[in-house]
């Protein structure tokens, strides 16, 4: 990978991590205001379970941070782009999609086969 592709997928990750800090932030500002205590048992249920789903998915992303902040370690290495297992190229395709990746197709392919293998038993 040359040093074009790597200062492309620097800014992608930076982006991609700013704009879930972004997101990070407007759901705290939307969870403190609206800190509505509602009469209606229904209503209180509902948004209890709609506050549950959003942090969630906010600890989802906490979660996708330190994956991004990995690869961009990876960047500064010089590991960036090649398979941890095999040590080959992953793929731009895939990184364009999935701009964390440690695996190639391949190795992701096996290893997912071993997972679903002793899943299964």
């Amino acid at each position: 990978m040359n040093e074009r592709q790597r200062e492309y997928f620097r800014a992608k990750l930076l982006a991609w991590k700013d704009e879930i800090l972004r997101e990070a932030k407007l759901t705290l500002q939307t969870l403190q205001e609206e800190n509505v205590n509602h009469p209606d048992l229904a209503d209180r249920a509902s948004s209890e379970t709609d506050r549950a789903i959003e942090l969630r998915a906010r600890d989802r992303q906490r979660k996708l941070i330190s994956k991004i902040d990995a690869a961009l370690q990876r960047i500064e290495d010089n590991t960036y782009g090649y398979c941890e297992e095999t040590g080959e190229p992953i793929s731009l395709k895939r990184l364009e999609a999935r701009p964390i990746a440690t695996l190639s197709v391949e190795a992701q392919e096996r290893h997912e086969k071993r997972e679903k293998v002793y899943r299964d038993e």
